[in-house]
């Protein structure tokens, strides 16, 4: 009798052991690791909005890690990352490819508008540039434009907007944009081509400090000047204005959909709006009191 009764004790504590193990081991969206993978040129917003989830959600750990665009994509269709920040389109291989290798819809969430933009060093004569200028330049072999690399969201992102493919345009590379900005200098004849992320942050000093060397070229298109700032991201017609957006490959509701969730609620675009770029999820609201 006692050994019987010895066996249904072993027997239910083991029961009680596993169930908790399995608990262990269930989705959740509060507490756990997750890797993001991002291009440098969106590093910021991207840092930015894992600290705010991480504040919300203290269980949990977020790393981000910085990465060429198509790097990044591709280790996400690998099955070596969760999450990815993605600015440029995808074509309809890739997206048939991505949902054949996650089993998921396509579904980007877009989370900000940021924009590619054209600096000088400050004490250029050049005061704008025209789409024209753009096109020419990047088939000329003098490279008069410097890229932070090949791979990267704003070689990308610009061969998209000129209809062609990145391997087409002749360009200089200086890694890094931040890098771009601060040797800039030694090459007066140049443009740099950087992500807006890199310094747009208003109260950050070293932001400051950036925006300080270097002047932002507004861009002509067809006699009409357009400027990246608020207004020109709102309305998109800045002509080099890219969404951002998250792609997963997690078919629960675990960290990796919790982070995507709240960078889209209202705190996680007032964590965009505080980067300086226009949130994709909320606008200004005018309201006219009679």
């Amino acid at each position: 009798m006692k050994n019987s009764f010895k066996i249904a004790l072993v027997f239910i504590i083991s029961i009680i052991v596993t169930g908790c193990k399995k608990e262990e081991k269930t989705p959740s969206y509060y507490k756990g690791d997750l890797t993001i993978f991002t291009d440098e040129s969106f590093q910021s917003v991207t840092e930015a909005l894992a600290d705010g989830y991480m504040i919300n959600y203290p269980e949990t750990h977020i790393k981000v890690e910085t990465k060429k665009e198509d790097l990044g994509l591709l280790d996400l269709l690998k099955g070596n990352a969760k999450v990815v920040v993605m600015s440029r389109n995808l074509n309809p291989e890739e997206i048939k490819t991505y949902e054949e290798r996650t089993d998921l819809k396509f579904l980007p969430a877009k989370f900000a508008a940021d924009a590619v933009v054209f600096v000088v060093p400050k004490d250029s004569p050049k005061e704008s540039i025209t789409m024209e200028e753009i096109n020419n330049g990047l088939s000329s072999d003098n490279k008069d434009f410097i890229f932070d690399g090949t791979n990267s969201s704003n070689l990308n992102f610009v061969a998209e907007k000129l209809k062609k493919q990145p391997k087409d345009l002749k360009f200089s590379i200086i890694p890094g944009n931040q890098k771009i900005v601060e040797e800039l200098g030694k090459y007066p004849d140049k443009i740099g081509v950087i992500g807006l992320n890199t310094f747009s942050r208003p109260y950050d000093k070293n932001s400051e400090k950036l925006r300080d060397m270097v002047k932002i070229l507004p861009v002509v298109n067809n006699g009409k000047s357009y400027t990246a700032d608020f207004e020109g991201l709102r309305s998109m017609e800045y002509p080099f204005t890219r969404v951002l957006y998250f792609l997963a490959n997690e078919g629960n509701f675990n960290i990796a959909n919790g982070f995507i969730r709240f960078s889209c609620t209202h705190l996680g675009q007032k964590i965009v709006q505080k980067e300086g770029l226009q949130p994709y999820n909320i606008y200004k609201r005018e309201v006219q009191m009679r």
